[in-house]
């Protein structure tokens, strides 16, 4: 049940306590739940769902029983492959393949105990086509869309999505439904299922909700959690902070809680998860870990401070080593909102990728494939901002390419542009050069990175970057176009438009280092008895790349799995 600190006696005493309300910290609670155990998870800030819940909860588990449903064949030993070609020695095979054994096992358990329910997409293709063992579809999942008025009040608790994400001001979308709103003119089947979330969100409003109860993405997942968790009884406590790990001659032993003046010291009996989401929030750490310049944007949840880990380092625990990075990346835009507050919009997919637009530094040229996934993307932008003033870079598209796809916050099919020209969020230009002007930048050297991308145009190829040489640059790109390259097309249509691009920080990499069965390890590489890390406290077994999608919710389920099975039963899990 949803509690305050306060309700809880100091010294109750539960089998195990999670720290942290993302997926994987929820994922561990539930594990937990599903095997009958007494579960208290304990959230810092005053929601549920972390940065998950602002995701699109794209879970990358291979090898599932959805894989057939869309993939032909895959094995362990095609993905362990891929990942061997992809990750390299940035992370631990043995860690890779403890993933891929037991991701399968961690989602059937929850979709045969719980209403936590996925299903694949038709086409949802690993980042890294280069690489062998790679393949379009089959092993990134999607929750299945959530009724959140069976949780009654308690949807409240959910971190609402990033508002610019929503549209009517708070009606939740996913790829599937914007495909048949898009649709609802030439098609009976789009035009019934527009009516269905259309009628829905009217129904949610008529009686006085404060947001869509149908929940789509990230907020989808939590909410089947947050079902899963209080159907089976788990204690969740929310705005609590935790001061002190407790510890005996095994080990951890439970935590000191704070909220609201109330302290209340808790006992683990078998086990202590850190899932509170890194080290992303911390001003020290970002200087220390991240790129220079330290990044001033990010559009994942508050909360992540690296207070769990400061904790997990007093007791001797270390950071993992060898990744690529510390964090994973995806451009940004930002704009302030009405309220004051600040807009940061992820820039995953929708634009970049599409002809008609290109992506330059603060010279005018271009600098990455555009294509790119948006991990590689942000690692582009602070490499070439070593030699180039790169930060912010500018993705630019003439008026064609704006109305049809969109540009950032910009939706496709905006016609009142007014609102992002006066507050600059948007920048026009009559022609390349009154725009290379208006951006502070040598107008010959954008006109002729525009002609250059008309050239590559009407030739379908990128003979600077590869734009549009994988299957997974293609598939973001427009094929109806009729384009030789889906992802070229012309520029030369004015007005044009910029929109300022930052590296996004939506994630860490680095984490504490763990085990197999997600033991926190001290510096020794020896168990601190008692404790596990999961989701973005533990190292990433992806080494700070971004070989697909969902691969930090993927393995932050399974590890999860293989935390509560270790703490439970002892031994290896899932092997």
């Amino acid at each position: 049940m949803i509690r305050s600190l306060g309700d809880i006696a100091d010294g109750a005493t539960y089998d195990i306590i999670v720290l942290g309300a993302g997926a994987a910290g929820m994922a561990a609670a539930l594990f937990a739940a599903i095997e009958g155990q007494k579960v208290l998870l304990i959230e810092r800030t005053e929601y549920v769902g972390g940065t998950s819940a602002l995701s699109g909860a794209t879970t990358w588990a291979p090898n599932t029983r959805h894989s057939p449903k869309v993939l032909e064949s895959d094995s362990i030993e095609t993905v362990a492959g891929f990942l061997d070609a992809a990750v390299g020695n940035h992370s631990s095979a043995a860690m890779r393949m403890a993933f891929l054994q037991s991701a399968p096992d961690a989602i059937h358990t929850l979709e045969d105990n719980s209403e936590v329910k996925f299903r694949p997409y038709a086409t949802h293709p690993d980042y890294e086509q280069q690489h062998a063992g790679a393949t379009m579809r089959g092993r990134a999942l999607e929750p299945l869309p959530f009724d959140g008025r069976s949780l009654g009040n308690a949807l409240d608790l959910i971190r609402p999505p990033i508002p610019e994400f929503t549209i009517f001001g708070g009606m939740m979308v996913d790829r599937t439904d914007i495909g048949h709103l898009l649709k609802l003119k030439q098609s009976l089947a789009s035009f019934l299922h527009a009516s269905r979330i259309l009628a829905n969100y009217g129904r949610d409003r008529l009686f006085g909700r404060k947001r869509g109860s149908r929940l789509v993405m990230g907020n989808a997942l939590i909410g089947r959690f947050l079902k899963s968790l209080l159907d089976r009884g788990a204690d969740i406590v929310t705005g609590t902070s935790i001061t002190e790990l407790l510890t005996g001659s095994s080990g951890v032993t439970g935590v000191v809680a704070e909220a609201e003046g109330v302290t209340r010291r808790l006992v683990a009996m078998k086990g202590v998860v850190l899932a509170a989401g890194g080290f992303g929030r911390n001003l020290k750490r970002r200087g220390e870990m991240l790129h220079s310049p330290t990044p001033e944007f990010s559009p994942a949840a508050p909360g992540h401070t690296g207070a769990a880990q400061d904790l997990a380092l007093g007791l001797g625990a270390a950071y993992g080593t060898g990744g690529a990075d510390n964090a994973f990346w995806a451009p940004v835009s930002v704009r302030k909102r009405a309220d004051g507050s600040t807009a940061v919009f992820p820039h995953f997919v929708m634009d970049r990728s599409k002809p008609g637009t290109f992506c330059v530094n603060q010279k005018g040229e271009r600098f990455v494939n555009e294509s790119t996934s948006y991990h590689n993307f942000g690692r582009a932008m602070f490499a070439a901002h070593a030699e180039t003033p790169t930060i912010p870079c500018f993705i630019i598209c003439d008026a064609p390419a704006l109305l049809k796809y969109g540009l950032g916050m910009v939706r496709m099919g905006t016609h009142d542009l007014k609102p992002f020209l006066a507050d600059g969020y948007l920048t026009e230009g009559a022609s390349l050069e009154d725009l290379a002007h208006k951006l502070g930048m040598d107008p010959a050297t954008l006109i002729e990175t525009g002609s250059r991308m008309n050239r590559f145009a009407e030739t379908g190829v990128d003979a600077d970057f590869g734009r549009g040489t994988t299957p997974y640059h293609r598939v973001n790109g427009d094929a109806s176009a009729g384009l030789p390259n889906p992802t070229l097309g012309p520029v030369r249509t004015g007005p044009f438009y910029a929109v300022r691009l930052y590296p996004g920080d939506i994630g860490a990499s680095t984490g504490l280092a763990i085990d197999t069965e997600a033991r926190v390890l001290d510096a020794g590489n020896k168990p601190i008895g008692g404790l596990y890390a999961v989701g973005a406290e533990a190292q990433s077994i992806m080494g700070g790349t971004y070989p697909g999608p969902g691969i930090t919710i993927g393995p932050g389920i399974t590890f999860a799995y293989r935390a509560i099975r270790n703490a439970l039963h002892g031994g290896a899990a899932g092997v």
